[in-house]
């Protein structure tokens, strides 16, 4: 069985991340969305909200599966099975950063990482440019989900 992970801390789940996500199922047995917690890090929603939003968004992928995770996402793997890191680009300086972490991941357990490039109409979408522009009143609808698009509204408005 070939069995990949999409990593990420999906603070909030994006399109962007859908469509690789969706994409990555096509191309795997199964996927596991493993959605990061660092205590160290400051984030919008708590892990298991992110959990939650990214379960929902996934429901009609049967063979996507979401799970948290802490530490290191090759720990992860090896616990998993999993053959394969899949992880979306979306410009240049994204393949730089993320080669580097496809090396070092392989270099410490021998998983791949795959590279999806993002489809062009959500290359330009990240979850720290949603929350920007949300906490300033834009409208990033047509970024992410409704449930999501809900949930992000409400915690800028409780904060």
């Amino acid at each position: 069985m070939r069995r990949a992970v999409c990593p990420g801390s999906f603070d909030p789940a994006t399109f962007g991340h859908l469509d690789i996500v969706r994409r990555a199922s096509g191309l795997f047995d199964e996927v596991i969305v493993a959605v990061g917690t660092n205590v160290s890090k400051n984030r919008l929603f708590e892990a298991d909200e992110r959990i939650s939003m990214m379960r929902r968004a996934c429901a009609d992928l049967p063979n996507v599966s979401v799970e948290g995770f802490t530490g290191l996402v090759t720990t992860f793997c090896a616990d998993h099975d999993v053959t394969a890191i899949v992880k979306g680009l979306r410009a240049a300086s994204d393949f730089d950063y993320e080669l580097q972490m496809a090396q070092m991941n392989s270099s410490l357990t021998g998983v791949e990482t795959v590279f999806l490039p993002t489809s062009p109409e959500r290359g330009f979408v990240s979850s720290s440019l949603v929350k920007e522009v949300a906490g300033f009143g834009g409208d990033v609808s047509a970024f992410v989900p409704d449930f999501v698009h809900d949930a992000l509204k409400a915690r800028l408005r409780d904060r």
